[in-house]
């Protein structure tokens, strides 16, 4: 089955109000200290690269959301043919959103090919890894939410 953009931002806000739900919080209940991540802007320009197994990174924000839950997002570009790692699996979502290229999302043993303007989600847990299967470089940003999230 496969799920459109408008389904998995549904699920990711989802996965958000729940845990808020469950911890009891609410705008009223916050703690007056909070160290959660601000309102802000990250500028393409300004964002630091690095290199990794031929990926180029770029890290965006890491940090808890008001409501406690742990958030990372990054930028990643891939040549064609590679892979950023192995398929893995941990215990916080994730999400991609792809900007250019062709990738293969491989989520527990079943692949998808998502092209620019696709998403793909993992499920806490699920078995998955993604690879460039185009012939031009691919460009894809990630968004993890969960416990370790931000480690």
């Amino acid at each position: 089955m496969s799920n459109t953009r408008r389904d998995v931002l549904f699920l990711l806000f989802g996965l958000v109000s729940s845990a808020a739900e469950l911890e009891g919080l609410s705008s009223q209940g916050l703690s007056k200290q909070d160290d959660s991540l601000p309102s802000a802007t990250y500028p393409f320009s300004e964002l630091p690269m690095s290199n990794a197994n031929g990926a180029e990174i770029r890290p965006v924000l890491k940090g808890k959301l008001a409501t406690s839950e742990s958030l990372e997002v990054h930028e990643t570009t891939i040549p064609p043919g590679a892979m950023p790692h192995p398929a893995h699996h941990h215990v916080h979502s994730e999400m991609w959103l792809i900007r250019e290229g062709t990738v293969q999302l491989t989520i527990n043993g079943t692949s998808h090919v998502m092209g620019p303007g696709s998403v793909g989600f993992v499920h806490s847990n699920d078995e998955h890894g993604i690879k460039n299967v185009g012939t031009t470089p691919a460009t894809y940003f990630v968004v993890a939410v969960g416990p370790g999230a931000d480690a």
